[in-house]
């Protein structure tokens, strides 16, 4: 069933209007504001006759809860993600090697939005998420993005175990990201279909997930830090893949 939210700030709104406009409902603008970057988001509202209305910048504030709405809100609609059988599928009819990025059970809403910004920036052909532990595509997640949520194709499984042996099933050769593991990163083959997979915050990947995969590896540190945000890792090992695939 699709739901609705609602997403604010220029980027995300311009985002969405030029990716998939037929999904935004209405638009609220902030009183008073008559400025040239306000002059165009009416003027593609008008264009797709989308609804729009104003509000003063306190009221604003309160639905946002304060977060940095940039004078503009938009109450757009999420269709439900594709499962496991529309994944399979994309997988198969892919012309080139696969780069698809798979994130375990990541909670915070704007790790997984960064994580969606650096997937969108690398070139993956789709995310995979899991439907029960990942944090839900909401506001957050969409503002965090960048926009990238409208240029994705992202999956949801309900398993995510069963998922990666699908994929496994189509020779693709799946790679885990974990600081325990003596094999580098930069030492791994990324040029034939892979896909990385991402553990949550703290934790990394869960056990099950981690025994899954066909090899893991580790992002080589210096100095004093244990770990890194897994959005910035994220970032590192899928520009790796882009890099080695270029080469």
């Amino acid at each position: 069933m699709s739901k609705s939210i609602q997403i604010f700030g220029f980027h995300g709104v311009e985002a969405q209007l030029s990716a998939n406009p037929e999904c935004v409902l209405n638009v609220t603008l902030q009183s008073g504001r008559t400025d040239r970057r306000v002059s165009c988001i009416i003027a593609q509202l008008e264009d797709h006759q989308i609804n729009y209305s104003y509000l003063d910048k306190n009221k604003l504030d309160r639905i946002t809860k304060s977060e940095s709405h940039q004078g503009v809100i938009a109450e757009i609609i999420l269709p439900p993600l594709p499962g496991q059988d529309a994944l399979t599928k994309f997988a198969e009819n892919l012309k080139k090697p696969a780069l698809i990025l798979i994130l375990d059970s990541i909670q915070d809403p704007r790790n997984l939005g960064a994580c969606l910004r650096s997937a969108n920036a690398a070139g993956v052909d789709c995310v995979v998420i899991n439907k029960d532990g990942s944090a839900p595509i909401n506001a957050l997640v969409h503002k965090t993005s960048a926009g990238a949520l409208n240029q994705l194709k992202i999956f949801q499984v309900t398993n995510l175990v069963r998922a990666i042996k699908a994929l496994q099933d189509l020779s693709v050769w799946v790679i885990g990201l974990d600081g325990e593991t003596q094999s580098s990163l930069y030492q791994t083959k990324l040029r034939e279909s892979s896909a990385l997979v991402m553990g949550t915050e703290g934790k990394g990947l869960r056990k099950l997930v981690k025994s899954t995969c066909d090899q893991l590896v580790k992002i080589p540190m210096q100095g004093n830090v244990e770990s890194l945000n897994v959005s910035v890792a994220t970032g590192i090992a899928l520009f790796e893949a882009s890099r080695q695939r270029e080469s």
